[in-house]
């Protein structure tokens, strides 16, 4: 009998062992002393670092949105902005500036990124623009078409050709048949409108969702022909990307229904 008594219990502490065994590697294991095991990097939390972004100037207001809360969702995670005219933008992911993601307001200045083998995967876009004319407060120039911007004495400023704000108000012009000289060409979309802002031009040709971020400090006047120049935006991962998880995530972010949700709200137009 005590022989197999001490057969049944044999088994019984080696089960006992085994389980206590199980419970020291799971203690281990969740309180991260285990320094060997990697954190899965694909749920809320989970990711870490920064991440950087360069965006087209008229993105400011929705990605900056868009950023904070992808650090929310995101403990230990930073993103980086770098706005501006998307094609200095891409000369200086070509020119080998870090970045992990870049947006773009035109397909062509995305193509310059991706021609230069500097994209990884295929571009998507996530949003589109349509311009609009931005004028002081009141339209006191009575402006209600592109053809008034034509009229003498009017100053009126668009952003460079080489810029996408800029390359779709000259195709405004074009399908309309207008000609128009203005006091100045600048750099980007946020330039221009500073320009009306502080009224150093009676209007500027921007996209609406500048109209819309600057409030009270601008009216827009919309136009027929803002039809014929429609933005199409796309979102890349870059190859050289630092923090790829991480700029993933971010992209997926922009593209999710969320996303959209803010960027919709900010005047863009689905893709």
């Amino acid at each position: 009998m005590t022989r197999t008594a001490r057969r049944t219990r044999r088994p019984l502490q080696v089960a006992v062992g085994g389980a206590a065994a199980l419970l020291t590697l799971s203690a281990c294991s969740s309180s991260g002393t285990d320094s060997s095991a990697k954190p899965d990097s694909s749920g809320p939390g989970k990711l870490s670092g920064e991440v950087t972004v360069f965006a087209a100037a008229s993105l400011k207001e929705s990605f900056t949105t868009l950023g904070r809360q992808f650090e929310k969702d995101h403990p230990g995670t930073k993103v980086t902005f770098s706005f501006g005219g998307s094609d200095s933008l891409a000369a200086s992911i070509t020119g080998g500036a870090p970045a992990d993601v870049f947006a773009s307001a035109s397909p062509s200045t995305m193509k310059i990124v991706t021609d230069a083998g500097d994209a990884s995967g295929t571009p998507a876009t996530f949003v589109r623009n349509e311009l609009e004319i931005a004028t002081l407060p009141d339209n006191p120039g009575k402006i209600s078409s592109l053809e008034d911007l034509t009229k003498a004495g009017r100053k009126v400023v668009l952003c460079d050709r080489e810029v996408p704000c800029g390359d779709a108000a000259q195709r405004a012009l074009d399908a309309s048949g207008l000609e128009l000289t203005p006091v100045s060409y600048e750099q980007d979309v946020k330039a221009a409108l500073t320009k009306v802002v502080l009224k150093e031009a009676d209007a500027a040709v921007v996209y609406k969702t500048d109209v819309r971020a600057a409030g009270d400090k601008v009216e827009g006047v919309e136009f027929p022909e803002s039809a014929d120049a429609v933005n199409d935006y796309p979102i890349a991962l870059l190859k050289d990307a630092g923090n790829t998880e991480a700029a993933e995530a971010f992209i997926a972010l922009v593209k999710s229904a969320e996303g959209q949700k803010v960027l919709s709200g900010a005047g863009f137009l689905k893709p």
